[in-house]
């Protein structure tokens, strides 16, 4: 894994942050085998600033997945501290299910990672049931969500969502689908 030196200059952070973005939008519409020059020129930098931060393509699906996936689980403590829990929790699902439509865009590029021997889904599951606890523990303790869902089950029921809808213009279903499931997550508590 290539974590991000804990001290970066704030321009090789911007940088590095840009590849990444470029690294997912790219894996994502274009596949596996994007030229690692097409991200680096996305990501308005030089390929040798690229390779510096990444030194190889796996290291660079790598990161971009974990970053992605940090994006999500990240944004829990912003959308709590914003809106009420269950909005905050619905807010979320739809990160979340966009998170998957990047994932399954770049599933060739994390295969060929995987292969290589890189293990970029090693925190997955552990961030993503943090994420949604959080989201249900503070949607319990305010009275709007059912206190006895476990997150996994919550993060398969988003998972089958995301992969009903995945072909294009699914989008409005993909929306109905999640109102239901956090209508199931009301149910019970008065909201």
């Amino acid at each position: 894994m290539t974590s991000p030196p804990s001290r970066l200059r704030a321009d090789a952070r911007r940088n590095r942050e840009r590849i990444l973005e470029a690294a997912v939008r790219a894996f994502s519409e274009r596949g596996a085998d994007v030229p690692i020059d097409a991200i680096a020129k996305a990501a308005g930098v030089g390929s040798a600033t690229l390779y510096r931060h990444f030194p190889t393509r796996e290291a660079l699906v790598e990161a971009a997945y974990r970053n992605e996936l940090a994006r999500v689980c990240d944004s829990v403590a912003g959308l709590l501290a914003d809106l009420p829990a269950d909005q905050a929790m619905r807010r979320w699902m739809d990160e979340f299910v966009d998170y998957l439509a990047a994932k399954q865009g770049m599933a060739e590029a994390l295969r060929l990672a995987v292969a290589s021997g890189a293990d970029p889904f090693a925190e997955t599951l552990d961030r993503l049931t943090v994420a949604i606890g959080t989201l249900l523990r503070a949607g319990a303790e305010a009275g709007l969500l059912r206190s006895d869902v476990d997150p996994l089950d919550v993060g398969l029921s988003l998972s089958g969502v995301s992969l009903a809808t995945r072909t294009p213009g699914q989008h409005e279903r993909a929306s109905r689908l999640l109102d239901l499931i956090l209508d199931g997550l009301r149910y019970g508590t008065g909201s």
